[in-house]
């Protein structure tokens, strides 16, 4: 951690203990609520901060190390499922995944058209008042 970081957690800090403690005493003014919405504000920009710094160490470090292959891109693990008969091997009906249920919508049947007309009722008179 840096120097500047070390100082700025610990000035911030202390700074947010005192305006918490005025406000606690008086939760009801809100020129010490104000002060200490400020203070926390001012506090995670410097947590933001060290987050940033500790980020950055971690991709330092892990340039030193080789990223491991996923279990899903790997070769061997393909080609186990493959010739082990694919999801049968874990248990789960071959097509599904564990907790995971395919459902298809149903599909819609057509209903035929009575033969002889275009009228909804089947009656080719639909309209026609020759009764």
């Amino acid at each position: 951690m840096s120097d500047d970081i070390k100082t700025r957690l610990k000035s911030t800090s202390e700074e947010c203990q005192k305006c918490y403690d005025v406000w606690s005493g008086n939760d009801k003014d809100n020129k010490a609520r104000e002060a200490l919405q400020d203070a926390i504000h001012e506090l995670r920009k410097v947590a933001s901060r060290l987050e940033i710094e500790l980020a950055i160490s971690e991709r330092d470090q892990m340039k030193q190390k080789p990223l491991p292959i996923p279990p899903h891109r790997d070769a061997k693990g393909r080609n186990r499922n493959v010739e082990g008969g694919g999801d049968e091997d874990y248990g789960q009906p071959q097509g599904q995944s564990a907790g995971i249920s395919v459902q298809r919508k149903p599909q819609r049947r057509r209903t035929p058209r009575p033969e002889g007309g275009n009228a909804p009722d089947g009656n080719d008179n639909a309209g026609n008042s020759n009764s």
